[in-house]
């Protein structure tokens, strides 16, 4: 981008074929090692089906082409998806995106992130969140070490 910050809005229905594709591409470029288990066509179904009408759901948008760059998915007090195109990462989109749902969202806030992650660690770790407990994999699809994150809001 050119330095000029994007634009966060709630996202539609009809946003899941974009939201998809970063899900995908975000993955595939911070996360190599995770198995793919799903096609994108499974994927799509996932979002249209369960993340976009079960979270509440934020989309940053590039403000000159409305390009969705990111998006951040809410279910109650977990952040459920904090996902970037690749090439929109280290714009404070992801940073724009979080403090979206810190304002709008609940005063505590929980995650999951794998914990082989540690730029997604340190992301959050950054913006105050501080880990809580990990696991050994048996509680995700991927069967991937993860930590669980928790940030309070500050009266």
């Amino acid at each position: 981008m050119d330095g000029t910050t994007a634009v966060i809005r709630r996202a539609k229905a009809d946003d899941a074929d974009t939201v998809t594709r970063v899900f995908l591409a975000s993955r595939a470029a911070a996360m190599p090692y995770l198995p793919r288990l799903y096609d994108e066509e499974q994927t799509r179904a996932w979002v249209t089906h369960v993340v976009l009408p079960g979270c509440v759901t934020w989309v940053a948008e590039h403000p000159h082409t409305g390009e969705i760059l990111g998006f951040a998915a809410l279910d109650g007090e977990v952040l459920e998806h904090l996902y970037l195109r690749p090439d929109a990462r280290g714009q404070g989109i992801g940073h724009a995106l979080l403090d979206q749902v810190r304002r709008t969202g609940p005063q505590v806030l929980n995650l999951r992130v794998f914990t082989r992650n540690t730029s997604a660690r340190r992301f959050y770790e950054r913006r105050g969140f501080r880990p809580v407990d990990e696991s050994d994999g048996s509680r995700n699809e991927e069967n991937e070490p993860d930590m669980t994150y928790v940030w309070r809001e500050v009266s």
